[in-house]
């Protein structure tokens, strides 16, 4: 066969991929404890890399998205909060927690109950400290 290196890696990885498979097709079948097997696959980058089969984490990983659904993203579409006009990705998400449409999304538009002003004067004074400098004593003459 006329392969470079890359390609031929690339055919023996997939080869050992497909015995994977049908091994672990065949234990299931015949009844083979799954928990005890393993496989050997080489990496691109020359190393082996032990592979095993563990049916046990599957159902912990179920248990875990179950209790926390959706996290990061919110049932339904999202709406603006004060029109309820659906947003999708062109929504506008607000220092307050809200997502607001273009109409609404600034701060005098919706009643924003975010304290701007009190944020941008604590930034200020954190990144600017007050020096203060040693008094001098003063020469009497």
């Amino acid at each position: 066969m006329d392969m470079c290196s890359k390609c031929h890696k690339n055919m023996i990885l997939k080869q050992e991929e497909a015995q994977l498979a049908t091994s672990s097709i065949e234990s299931i079948v015949n009844g083979q404890n799954i928990d005890k097997t393993s496989a050997v696959l080489p990496n691109s980058a020359g190393s082996e890399v032990a592979l095993s089969t563990q049916p046990s984490s599957a159902p912990q990983v179920q248990a875990e998205n179950s209790e926390k659904p959706n996290e990061g993203q919110s049932q339904g579409p999202s709406r603006c909060t004060t029109c309820r006009k659906r947003v999708g990705l062109t929504g506008f998400s607000c220092r307050c927690g809200h997502v607001f449409c273009a109409v609404h999304r600034y701060s005098n538009k919706h009643d924003c109950l975010f304290n701007y002003r009190v944020t941008a004067k604590d930034a200020i004074a954190k990144a600017n400290p007050v020096v203060k400098t040693a008094a001098k004593e003063s020469k009497s003459p």
